[in-house]
């Protein structure tokens, strides 16, 4: 089986490739707006939408058959009042987002669409993440490092973010973007793959 990421992360690029996959990236200009309150099925509807996009490329090329999987995601965070947050639009923005975060848990949910000529299957993760209390001006200087501004909930738990996480609960794998476990179980029980 052939795998398409339908997907422009480094790091979700990343984590297949740690893990030894063969893959290719097509992607799609994609409209992710939704009316969705619900943070599993905001992410759903987006990974779907993503993976059906390619799917609809390829199709329209002639190129897509029985030998193809297609692989597409979506990652929001939801803080602790319900707060579907995805990437920041600016600075204010982010601020804000790693505000609400401080001194309580706040979710990771990753949607993940796998798409093939005869079946898809949509399903997502989530993860708890707890955050120590953060000090306003760390918040200030975390801002100036730039690395809050193209992910979900403006931070990455790999990054300089991580000096403010005191644990999680769940997939690591999947506050970085691509929940592992669930990508595996799911390849395997409805397909009849193995990533490894």
């Amino acid at each position: 089986m052939n795998l398409i990421l339908a997907s422009k992360s480094p790091r979700r690029k990343e984590i297949l490739e740690n893990l030894g996959v063969n893959f290719e990236i097509i992607t799609c200009e994609t409209d992710e707006h939704t009316n969705e309150t619900d943070g599993r099925k905001y992410v759903e509807e987006i990974a779907f939408r993503k993976g059906d996009a390619v799917r609809t490329l390829l199709e329209s090329e002639g190129k897509f058959d029985e030998n193809q999987i297609i692989l597409s995601c979506d990652t929001v965070v939801v803080s602790a009042d319900g707060e579907i947050m995805g990437k920041p639009l600016d600075r204010a923005d982010a601020k804000r987002m790693i505000l609400a975060f401080s001194g309580k848990p706040h979710f990771v949910i990753s949607g993940i669409a796998l798409i093939t000529k005869e079946k898809t299957v949509v399903t997502s993760e989530s993860t708890t993440v707890f955050f120590d209390t953060v000090d306003e001006n760390d918040v200030e200087k975390y801002l100036d490092t730039d690395e809050a501004y193209d992910k979900a909930g403006a931070y990455a738990i790999q990054g300089y973010a991580s000096l403010w996480i005191d644990g999680i609960r769940g997939d690591y794998f999947n506050v970085v973007g691509l929940p592992v476990k669930k990508l595996s179980d799911t390849l395997k029980k409805e397909f009849g793959i193995k990533l490894a």
